[in-house]
């Protein structure tokens, strides 16, 4: 097949001994944020971002994407011993990490993690390795509509998975789409909202909007909440992990299933945080002693972990070959392709083979180097935890300015990544998600053009959304989602009528 032939090229250009140094050091830095509260996948790969401006492209995305594997293991570490989740889907692992951490199996429920986490992500880059190529040449096809038809599902998406937030989730996603309308009209070529300052001439740097929103707001959020870390001891070795390799495959059906729906919120795009609730939950009702999760269960374990990895990694398909990310942390990621010059989607994998192979192949690499990273350094991972915060915050802190400051060499951007830290530390103090606003900053020029090139096409007939079946599709599936929460809250009044 022409895609393994593909892959094995792939792993030629992955197993330089300096891309495979970069796996290797991306993973621990991935790790290292994963386990500190206040930074997490998105974060760190953009905060880490201008360290790799003077990479070549390949090795670049492979050392970003390692830190996001590093950042994904790394989550469970804290939820299982502290009972603080590192990321947002490490929530529904403590639900029965911590208890097994507290019956002195600390060990075994981390074995477990990491490597229900490495099927996971395995499943998805199986995915993404043999599906990838399908809908790049199928995307082909595709005109300014059907492009604009994808942004659009895109979007609503976003606002049908919102749980009851659909208002806040499309207020954030207005905030976005209004910072990605400043700078030069791409069509007419006039200034807008710059309010005449030169340095927005080119409109907001999603780089430093997501360093504030993300880093600095974090960090302003967790400071206020005096962090203090008390947890387990961590013990894990060959015999320990032996013990939990043997107790597994009893768990195969959850594992598939965490899989399944992992990969597709991931591609929808959910993300990794509601895969991993969704997947407990479907663990917990149909496992035979799902009335014990909560207690201590490795299924409890397992279940959350596979789809969180499946969900975190399948969320880098629709952003290769459509240029749409799933996640906020695939969007820094495409954000990165766009400062290298590389433009995601169908064409990618046609005029940079070598680039999209090698990234392919070192997710399954990088992959196997989380797994031997954090089965081998758990105790020191956990012993980071012990120092204090007030320490680790300025550090932070100074990272982010750096990295800031490294985009343009330009002071207007550490103020701008201040006020955005501001911003995104009231943004979160009123529960309004940051992940629309960041998705729309990115994709909100794309989805513009292609609008207005539609218009332009059709002299202004809306109707060419609805112009064949795949384009009318695609655009009838996204007004479902973007009125989804509607339509649910009208079938739970029928029911209840």
């Amino acid at each position: 097949m022409a895609e393994i032939t593909s892959l094995l090229h792939g792993f030629g250009v992955a197993l330089s001994p300096f891309n495979v140094m970069l796996m290797f050091v991306g993973v621990v830095l991935g790790v290292i944020i994963g386990v500190l509260p206040g930074l997490g996948g998105a974060n760190g790969v953009a905060i880490l971002l201008p360290l790799t401006f003077t990479m070549p492209p390949t090795s670049a995305i492979i050392m970003l994407s390692c830190i996001y594997w590093g950042a994904l293991f790394g989550g469970a570490i804290t939820s299982i011993l502290f009972n603080i989740p590192g990321e947002p889907w490490s929530v529904a692992t403590t639900f029965d990490g911590y208890p097994l951490a507290q019956k002195g199996r600390a060990g075994n429920a981390l074995a477990a993690a990491f490597t229900s986490s490495f099927v996971g992500a395995l499943v998805a880059v199986i995915l993404i390795t043999f599906l990838s190529p399908v809908v790049a040449g199928f995307a082909l096809r595709f005109g300014p509509p059907e492009f604009f038809s994808v942004y659009l599902l895109t979007f609503c998406a976003f606002v049908g998975m919102s749980k009851g937030q659909a208002l806040k989730t499309i207020t954030s996603m207005m905030i976005g789409f209004a910072l990605a309308a400043v700078g030069l009209d791409t069509v007419t070529g006039q200034l807008r909202l710059t309010f005449g300052f030169t340095e927005l001439l080119k409109g907001f740097d999603f780089l430093i909007a997501v360093i504030g929103l993300f880093g600095i707001g974090e960090i302003l959020l967790t400071l206020e909440e005096g962090l203090a870390f008390k947890g387990a001891r961590a013990k894990i070795n060959v015999k320990v992990v032996l013990e939990t390799w043997r107790e597994l495959p009893r768990y195969w059906m959850t594992s598939l299933r965490s899989s399944a729906v992992g990969c597709f919120m991931g591609i929808v795009p959910g993300g990794a945080t509601p895969a991993s609730f969704m997947s407990y939950g479907v663990a917990k009702r149909f496992s035979r002693e799902g009335e014990k999760f909560g207690t201590g269960q490795v299924e409890g374990v397992v279940a959350p972990e596979t789809a969180a990895h499946a969900a975190g990694t399948s969320a880098l398909l629709p952003m290769l070959t459509l240029g749409v990310p799933g996640s906020p942390t695939a969007a820094v990621l495409l954000g990165g392709l766009l400062i290298w010059g590389l433009q995601p989607g169908p064409l990618l994998f046609q005029e940079q083979t070598e680039f999209v192979w090698g990234l392919i192949a070192s997710m399954y690499l990088g992959n196997i180097a989380g797994l031997i990273v954090v089965l081998t350094c758990v105790p020191l991972f956990a012993a980071i935890l012990r120092i204090p915060f007030a320490i680790i915050a300025p550090v932070i802190i100074v990272i982010c300015a750096i990295g800031a400051y490294t985009v343009h060499t330009s002071m207007f951007d550490v103020y701008l990544m201040l006020v955005f830290g501001v911003a995104g530390y009231v943004m979160r103090k009123l529960d309004y998600p940051l992940a629309p606003l960041v998705l729309a900053l990115v994709l909100g020029d794309r989805a513009e053009d292609s609008f207005r090139q539609s218009m332009l096409l059709s002299q202004g007939d809306l109707s060419v959304f609805f112009s064949n079946a795949l384009v009318g599709g695609l655009t009838g599936f996204a007004l479902v989602l973007l009125f989804w929460p509607v339509l649910a809250a009208g079938l739970r009044k029928i029911r209840g009528g």
